[in-house]
Order: C-alpha cells, then sequence, then structure tokens
C-alpha cells in the first residue's frame, strides 16, 4: 500500500472534502481515494454519456408522418 503526502492544499478544499465525505458517510481518507481512483481511471464515453443523461425522459417530439415515398440510392 503506497501513502501520499498532498502540501499547499487550501484549507477550504479540505473542508469541503470533509463536509462532503461526512455527508455520504466515507472518511475524509476514504473520500480522496475514491476521487482520485475515479478520476485516474480510464472512462468508456458511451456509459459516461448514458449515466450523465439516463435521468432524463426522451423529448416528446412531434415528428410529422412521412409522406413522400422513400428515395433510392444510386450506387453507380
Amino acid at each position: 500500500m503506497t501513502a501520499m503526502t498532498i502540501r499547499g492544499l487550501d484549507a477550504t478544499v479540505k473542508q469541503r472534502l470533509a463536509a462532503h465525505a461526512k455527508r455520504i458517510g466515507r472518511s475524509m481518507e476514504a473520500e480522496a481515494r475514491h476521487i482520485i481512483y475515479g478520476g485516474t481511471m480510464p472512462r468508456n464515453l458511451g456509459l459516461s454519456l448514458y449515466e450523465d443523461f439516463r435521468d432524463f425522459s426522451g423529448a416528446d417530439l412531434n415528428i410529422p408522418p412521412r409522406e413522400d415515398p422513400a428515395r433510392v440510392a444510386d450506387l453507380t
């Protein structure tokens, strides 16, 4: 297990970290570890977008019915 010391950390940052950790029921050290782990893990873009927007339901768009017949692509 590796130990790490962070010098020059603003006191207000430490206070906010402590308050946040307390709100979610973690020790300040455990929360700092969680933040460091999360910040250094490679992100899956698709999963990240899904997690960021999954609480927003689909938009109710008024999409008019298609009236024109489908066009055939000329691939010659």
